[in-house]
């Protein structure tokens, strides 16, 4: 098996934020698409702020909307899909660093994937 060489990880690593860039682009734009259908006639009253409903703040209720086919959902489904691009780079990063057995960055992106799960379990 040849050597995993840092100029391969690096394009391996553009290749899947590049994905996750791409795929969350697309379900937004499929989402602001059925949100013109579904709701492009309405008309917003932007007296009073008011956020997303209930359903709409975690991750479990974002996942229903979109498999009711709300608009919105799959529009928050795509902001999760982006927020999870560069968590999944970190871990594809612990993956290159173990194949290049460069044990010290394994260590600090195994330091840092723990921090963002802390920091991400907080709004699920």
């Amino acid at each position: 098996m040849s050597e995993y060489s840092e100029h391969r990880m690096e394009s391996e690593m553009g290749v899947l934020l590049r994905a996750g860039v791409i795929v969350a682009c697309s379900i937004m734009l499929v989402g602001g698409v059925l949100y013109l259908l579904q709701q492009g006639a309405a008309h917003e009253s932007y007296q009073a702020f008011r956020g997303e409903p209930a359903p709409l703040r975690s991750v479990s209720g974002i996942w229903r909307e979109v498999l009711a086919g709300n608009a919105r959902g799959l529009i928050q489904f795509s902001v999760l899909v982006l927020i999870a691009t560069p968590v999944l780079r970190v871990v594809f990063a612990v993956y290159g660093f173990t194949r290049q057995k460069q044990w010290m960055y394994v260590a600090i992106s195994l330091v840092v994937l723990v921090l963002l799960a802390v920091g991400l379990s907080e709004h699920v």
